[in-house]
């Protein structure tokens, strides 16, 4: 016989987890003991719940299998939610743990007793409370099942006193493994749609990683300009010259030009949310392995629910002899030669953007790279050059605050692959603690902080509204100093002249490190096309700052 602790440490390590990133606490002594006792997986010990949460997410997010992570009784649990959230907006599997009070006391308003199950029934595509031993294994079973084929967040609530409990230890737990999809699907009216086209867009997002020779192929076959929901970038070489960058208000022109002129949208594995820079009048293909995806944005014309491997395989279309991305190569050269004139200066304050193409020619080419939310979300996405084989992550449906500083650290625990994360001053206040824990696990994490003491996009967006600057300014610490403190590397660039030496140094740290760079709080990130509302209220606020002391 066994504990219920043990047997959920047994099932997760036979369903392939290696960790579980959490903090201890008195509801889950048992569990914790279990884990000390089985060598097959880690404890990793955070010093704040939601850096646990967002650890767990963007390993899940990297892998595209569960990861685990937990919090005691009360606010242990409850400081998880905003890093699950970040799994359930990106269909990321995760299954939390949650500490519990001894079932007897349940409904007694007991010291740290919360209603786990009311407070994760939104997060949740599967939760339960485990309240018999004899249904454990089931249970947990079903948990892990639940993650991975739906994809998303699942949560177990675990009394301490059925921790505690006896149950059988079970060889085999049933179905933990996502069923496989073998479809082989029609494609005949998507070839006669695409051969008929005379100016086709292919559009890719994160379903569609690993399909790079896929993608291309059928670029070349069909002159389709490439473009990329930011969640697709780093699947094919930002330089290529099929590929027209990103779409949206962190997009490119581009990208913008290409949509304007299509007669067809190609969609592989993405919902891109912002249908405004989606043309209209043309038809649309879609294609994604969830059908639940077919749809949700536009109204797709013809469809096929598989996976983009099998799509880009089977597909047959006839050569094109009129390349349509040919048109557009002239677009592509203005675009980034209007980029250059801020990543190539030597003025002081530092450009941001001037520190994320820097960057760009230090990478390693097996390197991740995790942006943050916020300005270095826009610079990271136009401004970082990105070769094929680089890995992009960054709280895309969530765009949560404070994701990069613990999302690096699951990164690297789950790639093994140089890690670098882009992170704003107020991000990198909102989970600095968690340097402990890159510091404690010698993670080899390099953190780019940009530090400009403002809430930079908040700024930005009170500007183009016509509102004055206001609760934007930031207080900051010696964020080198800080980091020193906990025995991480750390350096300082005030100057563009200190920035490449400054860079070197990061890049060549052994163990985690941190660059502290000061950046101009003036640049703004202009997206791609603006309506004239917004227009209007840039103007109005750029006068107000301008003539304020008149």
């Amino acid at each position: 016989m066994t504990t219920v602790a043990e047997l959920i440490v047994d099932a997760l390590v036979k369903s392939g987890v290696k960790r579980i990133y959490g903090l201890p606490g008195d509801s889950l002594n048992p569990l914790m003991d279990a884990i000390r006792r089985n060598t097959a997986i880690e404890f990793i010990q955070v010093r704040h719940e939601e850096g646990a949460a967002l650890a767990a997410s963007f390993e899940a997010k990297y892998t595209g299998d569960i990861a685990v992570c937990m919090g005691t009784s009360g606010p242990g649990s409850i400081h998880l939610l905003n890093g699950l959230y970040d799994a359930k907006m990106e269909a990321s599997p995760v299954l939390a743990l949650t500490g519990q009070i001894e079932t007897d006391l349940i409904g007694t308003d007991y010291f740290q007793e919360v209603d786990m199950m009311h407070l994760y029934s939104d997060v949740s595509v599967f939760q339960a409370r485990i309240i018999n031993p004899d249904s454990a294994g089931h249970l947990v079973k079903r948990a892990i099942f639940e993650a991975r084929t739906h994809p998303g967040v699942t949560h177990l609530d675990l009394p301490v006193d059925i921790l505690r409990s006896q149950a059988k230890l079970q060889d085999d737990y049933g179905m933990t493994e996502r069923p496989a999809v073998t479809m082989e699907p029609d494609l005949g009216d998507i070839g006669k749609a695409i051969d008929q086209s005379q100016r086709p867009v292919i559009m890719y997002g994160r379903g569609a990683a690993g399909c790079a020779d896929g993608l291309k192929d059928l670029s070349t076959r069909i002159g389709a300009p490439l473009i990329y929901a930011l969640n697709g970038k780093g699947i094919l070489s930002d330089m290529d010259p099929r590929v027209m960058g990103g779409l949206g208000l962190l997009g490119t022109k581009p990208s913008v030009a290409a949509m304007k002129k299509a007669d067809l949208v190609i969609l592989i594995g993405t919902s891109f949310p912002y249908v405004q820079f989606l043309p209209d009048g043309v038809k649309f293909i879609q294609v994604d392995s969830n059908p639940l995806k077919i749809g949700k944005r536009v109204k797709p014309d013809l469809y096929c629910v598989c996976h983009a491997d099998i799509f880009l395989k089977k597909l047959k279309v006839q050569e094109k002899q009129k390349k349509y991305y040919d048109d557009l190569s002239q677009e592509k050269e203005k675009w980034l030669e209007s980029l250059k004139t801020a990543e190539g200066g030597t003025t002081d304050p530092i450009k941001p953007e001037a520190v994320v193409s820097a960057v760009s020619s230090k990478l390693e080419n097996n390197a991740v790279i995790v942006a943050d939310t916020g300005n270095v979300t826009v610079w990271a996405a136009r401004n970082l050059r990105l070769k094929e084989g680089h890995r992009f992550l960054f709280s895309s449906w969530l765009g949560t605050m404070g994701a990069g500083v613990p999302g690096a650290i699951g990164t690297s625990f789950a790639s093994g692959r140089p890690v670098l994360a882009i992170v704003g001053d107020g991000s990198f206040a909102m989970t600095m603690m968690e340097l402990i824990t890159a510091r404690k696990y010698s993670r080899p994490v390099k953190y780019i902080v940009f530090n400009n003491s403002k809430l930079g996009m908040i700024k930005f967006e009170e500007e183009v509204m016509g509102y004055p600057e206001f609760g934007v300014d930031l207080y900051n610490p010696d964020f080198e100093a800080l980091a020193k403190s906990i025995e991480i590397e750390a350096f300082t660039a005030r100057k563009a002249s200190e920035l490449d030496a400054a860079l070197t140094e990061l890049m060549a740290a052994k163990g985690p490190a941190v660059l502290n760079v000061f950046v101009d709080s003036d640049e703004r990130p202009m997206p791609p096309k603006i309506n004239l509302e917004q227009a209007k209220g840039y103007v109005t606020s750029i006068l107000r700052e301008k003539f304020s002391g008149i």
